[in-house]
């Protein structure tokens, strides 16, 4: 992405246009955008100093762990180690006892592995679904008057929710080729939610399909009639995802209705 910096002309001479102390610069796209240099300065020295830290305690972490290697669930490895330490030897002579307590306690060991893992999944979901999902539900790109798109939020999410995770607990966005969204007006920092979305949509190379006022509705956008009626709607023009969010939102018979 290239920027210029904007200019003004005052009695023949050439100056930067500034905004809040802040030189103002255009991006390709005609965005404007006010450049932070001292707050830039600060990101990136703060985030060397993070970066810094990290790796020290990484590399501390690492030297500890390679004595457990090996060892997925302590809590378990102790029980385990307990178990056999208290069993009656007497009953260790025959070797079919010994094969059965090794087994027992393997599927002691897998059972609880799997509970932790189930657990860890659901309260997975459960975050992704409050941050995520809650964050398509209310950006104002999607609701409000001054909505970007015509689509509800859960076609929205269908489409660019598998480009934002959430880390640490906060909501980090992707690009197409797996890397971080950044956000436009604060260089270094990565961008918010709806800053994200929006470069997304922006992207998107079916965006006229969804967005306000480009003239359709997009393929799983309320159309008049139950959609049949809608004739920005053509079943020949239509992506396989958007005929299939197209017939979840309105049925199969609506889109059967639609001119071919």
């Amino acid at each position: 992405m290239n920027v210029k910096l904007k200019t003004i002309e005052v009695e023949g001479k050439v100056y930067a246009e500034v905004q809040d102390g802040k030189p103002v610069y255009v991006e390709d796209d005609g965005k404007e955008v006010a450049f932070d240099a001292v707050g830039t300065r600060t990101t990136i020295s703060r985030l060397n100093g993070e970066a810094k830290s990290h790796r020290e305690r990484a590399e501390a972490a690492e030297g500890k762990l390679k004595a457990f290697d090996g060892i997925e669930d302590g809590d378990a490895a102790r029980k385990a180690l307990e178990t056999v330490k208290n069993l009656d030897q007497k009953k260790l002579i025959d070797a079919g006892e010994v094969d059965k307590v090794k087994a027992e306690i393997s599927k002691s060991f897998q059972t609880k592995l799997d509970d932790a893992e189930a657990r860890a999944k659901k309260l997975e979901d459960q975050l992704y679904g409050e941050k995520i999902g809650g964050a398509f539900a209310r950006s104002p790109l999607i609701v409000g008057d001054k909505a970007k798109v015509a689509i509800p939020a859960d076609m929205v999410q269908a489409r660019f929710g598998q480009h934002f995770k959430v880390e640490d607990g906060n909501v980090v966005a992707y690009d197409a080729n797996g890397n971080k969204l950044f956000s436009p007006a604060r260089p270094g920092e990565l961008a918010t939610f709806d800053e994200a979305l929006d470069i997304l949509i922006e992207q998107y190379p079916h965006k006229d399909h969804i967005l306000k006022g480009s003239g359709a509705n997009g393929g799983g956008a309320r159309g008049g009639g139950g959609g049949g009626n809608n004739p920005a709607l053509k079943r020949s023009e239509m992506k396989p995802e958007q005929m299939r969010e197209f017939i979840a939102e309105h049925g199969r018979d609506a889109y059967l209705q639609l001119p071919k």
